[in-house]
């Protein structure tokens, strides 16, 4: 091993690539294997420098039997347990330094460690922090990193909701405008009140022909 501290772009490839191999670890770990796979596309040989860091497989791609058993744990917290076990002798060399604090250290500081160790440059040795803290989130130390799967999900279900709230809302003015219409369209029903002033001083006969007037040019007419 070159001593380097290992990194990945992103935590995406590291993470779909222990979650396959917690289905089934292949005997021969290379980039042809993990392009066979479709996991850490153009991201192959920094997920096996990672790999090799921690001892899980060897020089030539072989898989450490002893190390890599971890995978078979379908209990999450043996896994993390053991997982967490490979991660701190893998980074032996911070744990010396920080002792258990080094699952928790904030990332300034672990970009100024490795940076310091390895020489690198700002993106490395940032890089090289986000690879530790995607480890400790395995190990279940740290809050795991958000993929970009993930924050996409995320981003559909925003879109999801705006789209039902929309649709609600559409569906609401709908309803609003449809019973508006009927307010003022032909759907209204129409009541008249027609007041009638009788002349105190008429006779029977001139209140039966007012009467009759009504029911000839009112009633029957409707």
């Amino acid at each position: 091993m070159s001593g380097r501290f290992p990194y990945v772009a992103s935590a995406g490839p590291i993470l779909k690539t222990v979650d396959r191999f917690r289905h089934n670890f292949p005997q021969e770990v290379t980039a042809s294997i993990l392009q066979k796979l479709g996991i850490a596309p153009k991201n192959e040989s920094y997920v096996i420098n990672v790999l090799r860091f921690l001892d899980l497989i060897s020089e030539d791609g072989s898989k450490v039997e002893e190390k890599a058993r971890v995978f078979l744990n379908s209990k999450e917290d043996q896994f993390q347990a053991e997982f967490g076990q490979i991660v701190q002798e893998a980074y032996k060399e911070l744990f010396v330094l920080y002792k258990d604090g080094a699952w928790t250290v904030e990332k300034e500081d672990l970009i100024q460690f490795f940076r310091t160790t390895d020489k690198s440059s700002k993106i490395v040795g940032e890089r090289q922090a986000n690879t530790f803290i995607c480890l400790a989130g395995l190990a279940g130390r740290r809050t795991l990193p958000s993929t970009k799967e993930a924050r996409a999900r995320k981003s559909e279900k925003r879109i999801s909701k705006s789209t039902q709230a929309e649709s609600r809302t559409t569906k609401s003015q709908k309803q609003k405008s449809s019973a508006e219409k009927k307010q003022n369209g032909q759907n209204l029903g129409l009541t008249v009140r027609i007041e009638i002033n009788l002349p105190a001083d008429g006779s029977q006969e001139v209140y039966d022909m007012i009467f009759r007037s009504i029911r000839e040019n009112l009633i029957n007419e409707s």
